[in-house]
């Protein structure tokens, strides 16, 4: 993988090649600037300036001493996430310098997201160059750099197939997080995770030894600040159990753990920047596969919490991991609780690959969360948690059921499940996302994909303040 210091670095005079940004708008006025023979390369690379085209421009006409590049944008004088990523897969290997520094902040995020590779699987990896940004704008390219590698840090776990990124993998993750921040961590497996965490071990019992399942936490930070808990789904693979997928809906089961990726990143970034917040990882870690003592449809398992919940559907397996974590998450009480979770098939269909299902309990989180989505061009939409909807997780034999026949509502039934274990009076906000990018965009590779991790981060920095001195 390709280092952040390789492809942002702060400009001290280095050696660069122009890039100049233009729009539509201001192209004439900025072709008054160039020679006819320039403009005449321009034209004849049907450059119009138009957002992510790109153009070569020489210097001056027939000297052949060196060249400038110049790129269309929505709007030069407000840089956007993903502004300036055509151009950094697009134009040549090299060093470059924006020709009008100063507002290129959060472009540097898209920049170095463009030049992402996940290659840990090939012999020859496929690496055009590396295209290396100045900037003076050293406060913006600190941030960029911890934006990018949390992104980078979800998207390498999520493509790392399951055998490389089972349980064990995930702790052993987990622990190098924690050992570079000095956090502490425990890690809950064995007879203490089915006696304590009945769901979570039910779910991954059928799974090899090398892959059994465990409860991982981590904590950092001052007891006296306030306790901010982040909660990942961690189903390193998902094979329905017992109600087996079809080969076709198992083929990406590698992501199901996006929710763990997610929080593990979002922890880092928490860390790094030494928010004054006690702060609360919690990764239930499994794999949903089968075999002679597999769970199955008409079990009634217990949980953390003591509700008994009926087991419908197998593959609705997410939300028992996440309901034993939610409740020990919520023993400590935090001032702000967010889950992710690859959690339903129907957030998908309601909302597509691009936009995480968001629900929260109060509005000032919501709008919270929905406002950071779209400054940090990271949307998320909220759905609701409708309170006539409960009555579709009655049992007959149990407090609840896991999965309630109908297909009615399933990404908001799968969220009121979820808010039967968390207590009363938490500040809690779940995602529903699909932590995988199906088709690429410019910055954004088809794969594992970082999907409302943005915008939590950008809610916490709103709602904790500055950073503590380092």
């Amino acid at each position: 993988m390709t280092q952040l210091d390789a492809l942002i670095q702060p400009d001290r005079g280095q050696k660069a090649i122009p890039l100049h940004l233009t729009d539509k708008t201001g192209l004439p006025a900025w072709l008054a600037g160039l020679t006819t023979a320039q403009r005449a390369v321009l034209a004849g690379q049907g450059f119009e300036g138009g957002a992510g085209e790109t153009a070569i421009v020489p210097d001056a006409a027939g000297a052949g001493e060196g060249w400038f590049a110049v790129a269309g944008v929505a709007d030069p004088a407000k840089l956007t996430s993903w502004c300036l990523a055509p151009l950094a897969d697009r134009l040549p290997a090299g060093t470059y310098r924006l020709a009008q520094p100063g507002a290129e902040g959060p472009a540097l995020i898209g920049w170095r997201l463009a030049q992402y590779r996940f290659d840990r699987y090939r012999s020859d990896p496929s690496d055009k160059g590396a295209r290396l940004l100045l900037t003076h704008a050293l406060g913006a390219m600190n941030a960029a750099y911890a934006e990018a590698e949390a992104v980078i840090r979800v998207r390498d776990l999520v493509n790392t197939p399951a055998e490389d990124m089972g349980p064990a993998q995930l702790e052993a993750e987990a622990r190098a997080l924690a050992k570079a921040h000095h956090a502490t961590i425990h890690v809950v497996s064995g007879d203490a995770l089915e006696r304590d965490y009945p769901m979570i071990h039910a779910v991954g019992r059928a799974a090899a030894r090398s892959h059994a399942p465990r409860l991982i936490e981590i904590e950092w930070g001052d007891p006296a600040h306030p306790r901010l808990a982040i909660v990942g789904k961690g189903v390193c693979f998902d094979s329905g159990g017992l109600d087996m997928k079809p080969s076709s809906a198992m083929a990406l089961m590698k992501k199901d753990m996006g929710g763990a990726a997610h929080a593990l990143a979002l922890a880092g970034l928490v860390m790094g920047a030494g928010l004054p917040v006690r702060l609360h990882v919690l990764v239930p870690a499994v794999e949903n596969a089968v075999s002679g003592n597999a769970f199955r449809p008409g079990d009634v398992l217990r949980s953390r919490a003591g509700l008994s919940v009926e087991i419908t559907n197998t593959d609705a397996e997410g939300r028992l991991v996440l309901g034993d974590a939610l409740t020990r998450a919520c023993e400590t009480r935090p001032d702000l609780m967010i889950d992710f979770a690859t959690l339903t098939g129907a957030a998908r269909v309601a909302l597509g690959p691009d936009l995480p299902a968001m629900f929260a309990r109060t509005d000032a989180t919501a709008n919270g969360l929905l406002a950071a989505g779209l400054e940090r061009d990271d949307p998320c939409w909220r759905l609701p948690l409708h309170d006539g909807y409960r009555e579709m997780l009655k049992s007959d034999v149990a407090d609840l059921q896991n999965s309630p026949s109908g297909g009615f509502a399933g990404a908001t039934v799968a969220a009121l499940f979820l808010d039967r274990f968390v207590a009363e009076g938490v500040d809690w906000a779940h995602f529903d996302t699909f932590a995988w990018r199906p088709a690429a965009k410019p910055g954004r590779p088809k794969g594992g994909e970082a999907l409302g991790l943005r915008a939590s981060w950008g809610l916490i920095q709103s709602r904790f303040g500055k950073a503590s001195a380092p």
